[in-house]
């Protein structure tokens, strides 16, 4: 029996509107190959994983030694097992301000979920707010903060104590200004607004995306998280950044937070943190952490050694190869074309992102901001009968995003650009 029809018998996909006809062989930098040796450029990292590239050789031999020198599982909060020790001190080294110790996890949306409870634990307080359109993982508890209905259908009544605040999206502000230079910062007013009027003064913590993914790849604008910071402090809430996505250099900084100059109170990791190996963790100050009492939390297979070698190599890589500046300078490069190409093409609404986090927003007309999610479908199926592979976003689907390994060559941007921009013209003929 072949793996598509293993599937489709034994694998439960119906979650999924389809599930793509490539069936993986293997990968190298930002290339996946499929059993029959067709290559793909991926522009979507397996969702923003493989930030150092398919295959990396120098991670694949971190971890091969941890297997074949060491241990492959130790439970790290029952034993002291050395890999998670020294790749909690290497987060410490770089992560924003005077974040330091980590609890490792799996996953993200048990990274995410541990911060909140860790926030309740410190502040004695019990109540979250988030942001309209965002997305946060697929528990329950994530789900219960996640902005965005079409991730939680038939999963209510959710958690209560939560509220969401408008998303900080320029292109479509909820307010109706649309103008970051000119509104002062509505959305983050708005914060204090929502706290006061929804909830009961009993406000652990905000969570945000810095960047936000699923809902469209939308960057807030500049003052944004310093307002927001500035009202938590005053109520005495917490900040977490959600880097799940935006984090290991995929924004052109290590952490995405950093464009934004703020420093979070907790900080969520997963994602690129192992560049595929399966790991999750936050991080955040001594006095935070040290809130735990026994008994309060725990993960068998977090902090797993092999993962955590993985994570350590991965982290050399981009600090030894400069990964943060590459997307910087290939991210920019690839809006601006798509930007120029926007003078001729009214299909494209906005062009957004930082680094190699680059949503391409398509419209029905750019008068009314129509959501055409059938533009966005269309181009993603023609991107993949042509060898690109990318995602699409949005709350409505109409958002393409452009998520590859930070190591794609510029010739392979070139080959994702032009795939696009045809895709975008055969659409017109249809």
């Amino acid at each position: 029996m072949g793996v598509v029809e293993q599937y489709r018998d034994y694998v439960m996909t119906g979650f999924m509107k389809r599930v793509e006809p490539v069936v993986v062989d293997h990968g190298e930098g930002a290339l996946l190959y499929d059993a029959d040796g067709r290559e793909y450029v991926d522009c979507f990292a397996g969702i923003s994983v493989t930030n150092a590239g398919h295959a990396n050789k120098k991670i694949i031999e971190a971890a091969k030694a941890e297997m074949d020198d060491h241990v492959v599982h130790a439970c790290s909060y029952v034993y002291y097992v050395p890999r998670a020790g020294e790749l909690a001190e290497r987060l410490a080294k770089v992560a924003p301000g005077r974040l330091k110790k980590t609890f490792f996890a799996n996953a993200g949306a048990e990274a995410n979920e541990g911060a909140m409870r860790l926030a309740k634990r410190y502040t004695g307080r019990r109540e979250m707010v988030a942001l309209e359109s965002s997305f946060h993982g697929r528990s329950y508890a994530t789900l219960s903060i996640t902005g965005n209905s079409g991730r939680k259908l038939g999963g209510g009544p959710y958690m209560p104590g939560v509220a969401f605040a408008p998303t900080p999206y320029c292109y479509r502000c909820p307010l109706g200004y649309g103008d970051p230079e000119t509104c002062e910062l509505a959305c983050a007013e708005r914060v204090k607004e929502v706290m006061r009027l929804h909830l009961s003064g009993d406000v652990a913590a905000f969570i945000a995306e810095p960047v936000m993914g699923e809902g469209g790849i939308i960057a807030p604008p500049d003052g944004y998280f310093k307002a927001v910071k500035k009202i938590l402090e005053d109520d005495g809430a917490l900040f977490i950044a959600d880097e799940v996505q935006s984090g290991f250099g995929r924004t052109g900084k290590l952490f995405a937070i950093e464009w934004y100059g703020v420093e979070p109170d907790i900080m969520t990791l997963a994602k690129g943190i192992a560049n595929g190996f399966p790991l999750g963790a936050f991080i955040t100050r001594d006095e935070i952490a040290d809130a735990w009492k026994p008994g309060d939390h725990l993960s068998t297979f977090g902090g797993n050694p092999v993962s955590c070698a993985a994570s350590i190599a991965n982290l050399d890589y981009h600090l030894e190869n400069d990964l943060e500046g590459g997307a910087v300078r290939k991210g920019e490069a690839l809006m601006a074309r798509f930007r120029e190409h926007m003078k001729s093409e009214a299909l494209i609404g906005d062009v957004r992102g930082k680094g190699l986090m680059i949503g391409v927003e398509l419209v029905t007309d750019r008068q009314s901001k129509g959501y055409n999610a059938a533009a966005a479908g269309f181009v993603r199926q023609y991107c993949l009968d042509h060898g690109v592979l990318i995602g699409v976003g949005g709350n409505f689907g109409n958002v393409l995003r452009l998520q590859p390994p930070l190591v794609i060559a510029d010739a392979e941007l070139d080959k994702v650009f032009t795939t696009v921009v045809d895709g975008l013209a055969e659409f017109r003929k249809h």
